[in-house]
């Protein structure tokens, strides 16, 4: 047997592969063990340290912890994400449309211009928002996530216009659209439904550069993080490492969730929803039509 892109695995392989992949999950479960050992011979586990988020000392209490980390600094990180996402996109969108002109003298600096942006560091972005321009941390924050992702986003939406049939482009064409109707009603639409899960990928990545803002001194997560740990002590820096990358992960796992609700739903929006057969008439089974999509 054989699929369309490689030949199905036989019996050997199989066996070979599970071998594999036993003796990986092992190897992986001893870089846990050494990990956790290691951790534990430091007294990281013990439940004093980690009654820092239930019984803080220095007469701090939980409500003042949770509320640095989930209120302050996570809201910092998701306005900055959220404003920056709003303006890359659209950014993006505009780039993308742009540099698929037909005309070189409005393609190509707009590509240069992409390619440029791609090739800088958001950092770089940041430092030169703030020092260059004197933008407040926030705007320099957003002005370093925005610029580099719009070319980010650009170049996504561009792959997914192009990888479309050109069958597409030139029906709507025969019909009497116009280049710019044919773009925005038929290709953009498909584009971003296929490219979805890139642009899900490059928001979370754009999520997580948020971090950054730590080194302009803008007062995110990571931000707060380490400054509970400077309040608190250095002995308590495992406790708040684990929870922040908890907190990030439930964040970046709640967009991808999304993402894959949105995508599902705009396929059966596009598939014209499923069709159901009709009900038997006259009490007999069969010989009834499929009904309308719904």
């Amino acid at each position: 047997m054989s699929s369309v892109l490689y030949d199905v695995a036989g019996p050997r392989t199989r066996r070979r592969t599970l071998a594999w992949s036993i003796v990986g999950g092992l190897f992986v479960l001893a870089l846990l063990f050494l990990a956790y050992r290691q951790l534990d011979s430091r007294g990281q586990w013990e439940a004093e340290r980690w009654q820092v988020f239930w019984e803080p000392p220095l007469g701090q209490s939980a409500e003042d912890v949770w509320r640095s980390m989930l209120i302050t600094g996570l809201g910092a990180t998701l306005r900055a994400a959220g404003v920056a996402a709003v303006i890359a996109l659209t950014a993006g969108l505009v780039l993308a449309v742009i540099r698929m002109s037909t005309s070189r003298l409005v393609r190509w600096p707009v590509t240069t211009v992409i390619e440029f942006f791609r090739g800088l560091p958001v950092v770089l972005l940041m430092f030169f928002a703030v020092f260059a321009l004197g933008l407040p941390t926030f705007w320099g924050v957003v002005f370093g996530l925005a610029v580099y992702n719009s070319a980010i986003f650009a170049e996504i939406l561009r792959a997914g216009i192009v990888s479309l049939p050109k069958g597409q482009s030139e029906a709507a064409y025969a019909v009497g659209l116009s280049r710019m109707q044919t773009l925005f009603s038929i290709l953009l639409p498909q584009a971003v439904r296929r490219m979805l899960p890139s642009l899900v990928s490059q928001l979370v990545v754009l999520l997580k550069d948020t971090s950054l803002g730590f080194i302009i001194a803008y007062p995110e997560l990571l931000r707060h993080l380490q400054t509970n740990t400077q309040f608190f002590g250095q002995r308590y820096w495992f406790q708040f490492f684990v929870v922040g990358a908890a907190i990030y992960i439930a964040v970046n796992f709640t967009l991808s969730r999304l993402a894959v609700y949105l995508e599902r739903r705009g396929t059966k929006k596009a598939a014209g929803g499923v069709a159901k057969a009709a009900e038997p008439v006259g009490g007999k089974v069969g010989g009834g039509e499929a009904g309308p999509a719904v």
